[in-house]
């Protein structure tokens, strides 16, 4: 086995496994600042899509027209853990609309926050669609979706007019023509969307810094504005208790927005700098992603290098057995090609 790969995965002093990663770095203007591997490759941005999937939602006028929070629109773009307050904050979104749990659409599967999970266990209940990470962005689907009384029962079919209306946002703001964009289906129903790294790590760019994104339309630049600041403010919304985006966005108070998705993506949008950058890795491990994006951040001194510091558990993650003991670490081993530095500083 070579050393060679980006990531590699120590047990103990020795090696054990390598996972090869691709990265774009991107500015608003969509010049292209840094890459690692193939900063084109084709990828299903998977749940790092969610911030733009809440953009109908702010522009329909829901928000107003059910008198939703800043605190929910942060849960509209979540893969959340499925804690209390994920929970108890779908079930008020719920009301707010006159709807039922039954009207979700996301499907089941065992939260993260495993205490909750052991809990509805005790009680004897069983998984509802409250406890699936996506069930913040359903509910703001259905929000959006009743707020121009379109029809909720199909939501999820990307023939929908809400799905393509998301199409549209996607296309707008990656500048990935809408005809090119391809979908399949995500693990909670709805339409997953394929398009370039580059233009996934541009549509970060623009959701960090809008105001330089100078092509951009009014209106679209204030619903990204809104959709980060609420992401900011409520990163515990975005994800939740020892969460990577939760943690990434709390150190940096505000600078960064984060969304992690499925299969090893994950992506983030610096205001300060105005860029967005995007990571892939190949093999879809998500252990992987979180040390590939603060390599990220250090080889393009983004932030103090102290308060990089107090995430390094991130970035060089242990690996730990079932005593909870670090018997190893996850690594970087890469340097980012960096094309056009003037741009980034």
């Amino acid at each position: 086995m070579t050393q060679t790969k980006p990531i590699q995965v120590f047990r103990g002093d020795y090696l054990e496994s390598a996972h090869d990663i691709h990265i774009a770095v991107v500015n608003a203007n969509g010049e292209l600042i840094a890459s690692f591997g193939e900063q084109d490759r084709l990828t299903f941005a998977r749940s790092s899509m969610k911030p733009f999937q809440a953009v109908p939602i702010v522009e329909s006028g829901a928000m107003d027209g059910f008198a939703l929070t800043e605190k929910e629109l942060a849960l509209f773009c979540a893969s959340h853990n499925g804690e209390p307050f994920h929970r108890e904050s779908v079930t008020n979104v719920l009301e707010k609309l006159n709807l039922q749990e039954e009207h979700l659409q996301c499907g089941t599967h065992i939260p993260k926050d495993i205490e909750s999970y052991n809990q509805l266990i005790k009680e004897g209940g069983q998984l509802t669609p409250l406890y699936s990470n996506c069930s913040g962005k359903h509910s703001g689907m259905l929000a959006g979706c009743m707020q121009q009384d379109m029809d909720i029962s199909t939501y999820r079919d990307v023939t929908h007019p809400y799905q393509q209306q998301i199409i549209e946002v996607i296309a707008n703001v990656s500048d990935y023509e809408k005809d090119k964009i391809n979908t399949s289906v995500d693990g909670c129903g709805v339409p997953v969307h394929r398009l370039p790294l580059e233009n996934l790590a541009l549509a970060f760019a623009r959701l960090a810094n809008p105001d330089q994104w100078e092509e951009g339309d009014t209106k679209r630049k204030s619903s990204l504005k809104r959709i980060r600041n609420a992401m900011v403010e409520y990163p515990e919304m975005v994800a939740g208790t020892k969460r990577f985006d939760t943690d990434l966005m709390g150190a940096y108070a505000g600078r960064i927005v984060a969304k992690g998705g499925a299969e090893g993506v994950h992506c983030f949008g610096d205001s300060e700098t105005g860029i967005g950058v995007a990571v892939k890795v190949d093999d879809g491990n998500a252990r992987a992603t979180s040390v590939a994006s603060m390599q990220v951040l250090q080889q393009l001194d983004i932030g103090e290098a102290a308060l990089r510091e107090s995430l390094i558990s991130y970035d060089r993650a242990p690996v730990l057995n079932a005593r909870n003991e670090k018997i190893g670490e996850i690594k970087p081993s890469f340097s980012l090609n960096v094309l056009n530095e003037k741009v980034v500083f």
